[in-house]
């Protein structure tokens, strides 16, 4: 977790084969918080938060807490109170496919949490569900122990056994970036870094009559 912490959402995502990548619907709550770690999955009956007390009572230091419902659900299924406990005991974060609330005092904490809406709409703790299963959140299916990575750019999820994989392909993505930063900093095109005006040639793209490079 801390090797993949090192790395931006965006990048996770290209050195994983663009996979893994969530609903970008699913947002944070507040600007400037990352979070990174093992998943913890609590799925819920709609509108019933039962099964986050649950989860939070089974979650380890350093863990991120996912959260789903077995309907589409836009209560507010995390507040301050669920947030405070969380901290209390080490989780990083949680990521909702649902709603969250209190967020004047999220914020003033600095908890990070991601999720699809924010509603004041309440929640009941009376119904069964299920915690550390496989649940579907922004649209992926997320297990247990998956590596979870939330920032500016979204949330990544990476399956556990893939992490080792991902990690190296992470870091000679970065290297090569770092490479062309430097190369654009000193006025080179893109074009011809990458090559690129030959695949406008191959793809039949031509630049109008009267057109010249010079600015």
């Amino acid at each position: 977790m801390e090797a993949l912490s090192a790395f931006d959402v965006a990048t996770v995502h290209e050195a994983y084969g663009r996979r893994g990548l969530m609903d970008p619907a699913i947002r944070p709550i507040a600007d400037g918080l990352t979070l990174c770690g093992p998943a913890v999955t609590s799925l819920n009956a709609p509108g019933d938060n039962l099964m986050v007390h649950a989860a939070l009572d089974v979650c380890r230091p350093g863990d991120v807490l996912v959260v789903s419902t077995t309907e589409p659900s836009i209560h507010g299924m995390v507040g301050e109170l669920v947030a405070t406990q969380a901290r209390a005991r080490g989780i990083v974060g949680i990521v909702l496919d649902a709603g969250v609330r209190d967020v004047a005092e999220l914020r003033a904490m600095g908890f990070p949490a991601w999720a699809r809406t924010i509603s004041a709409l309440g929640t009941a703790k009376s119904a069964p569900g299920w915690v550390n299963v496989p649940v579907r959140c922004g649209g992926l299916t997320v297990t247990p122990g998956d590596a979870v990575l939330a920032g500016y750019d979204g949330v990544v999820v990476v399956a556990r056994d893939d992490l080792g994989s991902v990690l190296l392909a992470a870091a000679a993505r970065t290297a090569r970036e770092e490479g062309l930063r430097e190369r654009y900093a000193g006025g080179e095109s893109s074009m011809d870094v990458n090559d690129l005006r030959s695949i406008l040639e191959r793809l039949g793209v031509e630049y109008e009559a009267g057109y010249t490079e010079d600015p």
